[in-house]
């Protein structure tokens, strides 16, 4: 049978007490916190303490190189010595992880006496404190406690997290929100690859203005009320003027609607998303841009091609292929690319995919570099046709290539022959 004990005319269980704890936020700021012991339990508590701007006094006579980078970045102050009796003297809050019990349990005993809440590592029951698992996701954190099921606790907060940024969990604003517009960058193609801030926002708009490169699948998850409007300059076929799109972006802010721009690779390569950006600012529209991973790296490498390599390239160069070299408005400095030993990225070169071969070889890069060209990729229709310099041309023609490629060329080609995603 539990212990029973009374208190101000209550009956307590003190055996459901023990394993019950009280969720509370502290607010640590400017406040001491002392951490004991400097290894991977320390490594992982510490940007908690040191983001919620607490006074961090590590003491340890050793400590893991992140921790200690952490020191000489002035972020923590570390006495590299052992354990003494008063160091919790003006301690708010303790962590005791070293990898001796007896000291542990000493350190635990002053802390109990000074008052002071104290999480220990390697006893939680003896702990006065318990680290719940966290995570934060725009202004929310989330702490989750489920007594002695760590993996369950982590599992929890994940899920609420995961919901919160993706907005399967409805946890609508209930106060005003700021209406304007995002810039998001979709990322590649693949929906798994747009960045969590831009699939929150995502999940808050009330109209999306999208591009055919954008990752599409996102819009099937939007709610029935969102306006999406297709902003979708196929090549060789219709579009959107830029100017309607900046005009619909202007309209529908305007108008209080939170706006989301929805673009393919990153707004600021080669997507136009300073021009609409400027256009927002001339009108007093708040914006925000919010990066998305670019095509130039993130599709050679869905296909095991690195950009760069140590001892094969040091360097990259990504440059627009729309205009052919030839073209009076291309300004491009071709014949300076073809002198590089690096690796050249073609975006939107498919066109002029043999005009672009014929110049860098005419100004010195060998006709037998190594080139691939990589059609959707990130996508489910993923491909990669391999080529020279030499044979680029004929190649794209024979294999058919249609946009969105992107062209690879220079010896890293040759580290990623035949492996895919």
């Amino acid at each position: 049978m539990s212990e029973h004990v009374k208190d101000a005319g209550h009956v307590k269980d003190t055996a459901h007490a023990a394993s019950a704890a009280y969720p509370v936020g502290l607010r640590l700021a400017g406040r001491r916190v002392v951490v004991l012991g400097g290894g991977q339990v320390a490594q992982r508590r510490l940007p908690a303490l040191i983001a919620a701007g607490a006074d961090v006094l590590l003491v340890s006579p050793s400590a893991t190189p992140s921790v200690e980078a952490m020191a000489e970045a002035g972020e923590l102050r570390w006495e590299r010595r052992g354990y003494r009796d008063g160091d919790f003297a003006a301690a708010w809050y303790a962590l005791i992880s070293t990898d001796d019990p007896e000291v542990n349990a000493a350190a635990s005993a002053e802390a109990e006496a000074r008052r002071v809440w104290c999480v220990r590592s390697d006893d939680a029951e003896a702990a006065s404190a318990w680290t719940p698992a966290t995570g934060r996701s725009e202004g929310v954190t989330v702490a989750v406690l489920t007594g002695r099921d760590p993996r369950r606790s982590a599992a929890v907060r994940d899920a609420i997290i995961e919901g919160l940024r993706d907005g399967t969990l409805p946890a609508p604003h209930h106060r005003a929100r700021t209406t304007g517009v995002a810039l998001v960058g979709g990322g590649p193609g693949d929906p798994d690859l747009i960045t969590v801030r831009g699939r929150r926002l995502l999940a808050e708009a009330d109209v999306v203005i999208a591009d055919r490169l954008g990752p599409r699948d996102l819009l099937d998850e939007l709610p029935p009320h969102v306006e999406v409007i297709d902003a979708a300059k196929i090549p060789y076929g219709r579009f959107m003027a830029q100017e309607a799109i900046n005009a619909a972006l202007i309209e529908h802010a305007s108008a209080g609607k939170a706006v989301v721009r929805l673009k393919g690779g990153d707004p600021f390569v080669f997507g136009r998303g300073m021009e609409e950006a400027a256009a927002l600012a001339e009108q007093g529209i708040p914006c925000t841009v919010v990066p998305g991973i670019s095509s130039s790296i993130s599709v050679p490498g869905a296909v095991g091609i690195p950009v760069t390599h140590r001892g094969v390239a040091q360097e990259f160069t990504v440059v627009s292929g729309h205009v052919a070299p030839d073209d009076e408005r291309s300004t491009v400095d071709w014949a300076a690319l073809a002198k590089l030993r690096g690796t050249l990225v073609v975006l939107m070169g498919v066109e002029n995919s043999g005009a672009i071969a014929a110049a860098l070889v005419r100004a010195g890069r060998p006709a037998d570099t190594p080139v691939a060209v990589v059609q959707e990729g990130t996508t489910a229709a993923q491909r990669r046709v391999d080529a020279t310099l030499g044979t680029l041309g004929e190649t794209v023609t024979a294999e058919g290539v249609r946009p969105p490629a992107v062209i690879v060329i220079g010896d890293v080609v040759a580290l990623g022959s035949g492996t895919s995603r």
